[in-house]
């Protein structure tokens, strides 16, 4: 697990992000505990604040849940919480793709074109939205 400290994204959210995907990936298992803030915060080299904020995205999330004294587990629903959250992502970036498009001119079709050519491999024709 690695963060990105020239990114966008705060770190908070990369650690946040970072750990969804170990869950969805089985790096860490329903009723698992994950790494105590201190031990994360020492091999992030971040504060051990922005991992407690990672941490508490998650618990909202319903991916993981606390036992005071005791740390942060895996919930039993972390994989349906999980996609509902990659789920609420991609709509968020397709909607801000969109509203994008729209701000540099495409037209409606133009847009269901490109969002239609796209594959799930992540490749797309270069020309697409392109004039022709």
């Amino acid at each position: 697990m690695r963060v990105d400290l020239t990114s966008h994204v705060p770190i908070y959210q990369q650690i946040a992000d970072e750990l969804r995907r170990a869950i969805a990936a089985g790096v860490y298992r329903s009723g698992e505990m994950l790494p105590s803030q201190r031990a994360l915060a020492v091999k992030l080299v971040v504060n051990p604040n922005t991992v407690q904020r990672a941490y508490d995205e998650l618990e909202r999330a319903g991916i993981t849940f606390s036992r005071k004294g005791l740390g942060m587990f895996v919930s039993d629903t972390a994989a349906d919480a999980t996609r509902a959250s990659a789920a609420a992502a991609l709509n968020r970036t397709v909607r801000d793709a969109i509203d994008a498009a729209r701000a540099a001119g495409m037209s409606p079709a133009q847009i269901r074109a490109a969002l239609g050519a796209m594959t799930l491999d992540g490749e797309a024709p270069a020309s697409i939205g392109a004039a022709r």
